[in-house]
């Protein structure tokens, strides 16, 4: 066994020691590119920090192809590179309102960077931070490769994203299947994104479900279904969330019931309006 594959299994038994209080990590992954990852990591942040009032830092685990910094207009000069380069994190850290942000970079400029990056070590430096969060979240790369199962492994949770597209729904359960085989890590919860209906994405998520429990003899977790909508890509070009520019869209709403379940807190407007509601009850029964 390597170096890095030692080091993996003791920080994963390390992240799963009830005894520690820290964040939840929660990593967020897909088969393919092209799913609406990384826009579900930047919404699913922002409302867990400004609706439900959580602490939340959102890591853009891209190694090189980083883009974060492109949805929330920030300056990508500070980056994982300083990171890595020894700079403390909290040096590092971005704001995008009442949320966190530690910034990906485009482009691997040298070998030696290439070298540098470890995700084992970028974790180790968010463990000595973690309490003063309550979610991390981390963005990572499109598809299967080594940094984005350590990512997935090191998290108490990892989010898979797919789509009605078959190519992504087989590279989805690919994906699910490599965390299993190789880690026995079950810890997953399911996203299908870009959906005509509810119906469509719940059939497309069961039918991984059954394909998992069939094979592997477990069965992920369903955390939502996120509808086509027009306005994320104008969002994009905005260069602000789809939750800040377009609130009342579809696709937020869906975001908010998928970070209601995982806090497992009433959405603040709905508990607020239930409690105008039956003040207004009580005052025409008086």
């Amino acid at each position: 066994m390597n170096i890095q594959a030692e080091k993996l299994i003791e920080l994963v038994k390390e992240r799963h020691n009830p005894k520690k209080r820290r964040a939840k990590f929660i990593c967020v992954a897909s088969g393919k590119g092209g799913v609406g990852k990384t826009n579900f990591s930047v919404n699913f942040s922002y409302i867990l920090s400004s609706v439900f009032g959580k602490r939340v830092l959102l890591l853009d685990g891209d190694i090189g192809l980083g883009n974060v910094h492109v949805l929330l207009g920030l300056s990508p000069d500070r980056n994982l590179k300083m990171l890595m380069q020894g700079v403390e994190v909290e040096d590092v850290i971005q704001h995008f309102e009442n949320l966190d942000v530690l910034l990906g970079f485009s482009g691997i400029d040298t070998f030696q960077e290439l070298e540098d990056l470890d995700v084992v070590t970028v974790i180790n430096k968010l463990e000595k931070i973690s309490d003063d969060y309550d979610f991390i979240v981390l963005d990572a790369s499109a598809g299967i490769n080594e940094n984005v199962l350590k990512f997935a492994v090191s998290s108490d949770a990892t989010y898979v994203i797919t789509t009605p597209e078959p190519t992504a729904i087989t590279d989805a359960y690919a994906l699910i299947k490599s965390l299993h085989k190789l880690y026995k890590y079950e810890n997953i919860k399911l996203v299908a994104n870009m959906c005509r209906n509810k119906n469509e994405g719940f059939s497309i998520l069961e039918r991984i479900r059954r394909s998992c429990e069939n094979f592997f003899s477990f069965r992920p977790k369903i955390a939502g279904v996120l509808p086509e909508s027009g306005n994320v890509k104008i969002s994009v070009r905005y260069r602000e969330p789809v939750a800040t520019a377009f609130p009342a869209d579809p696709y937020t709403l869906a975001i908010k019931e998928i970070a209601s379940l995982e806090t497992g807190e009433i959405i603040k407007s709905e508990l607020e309006s239930f409690w105008s509601k039956l003040k207004n009850f009580f005052k025409v029964k008086g």
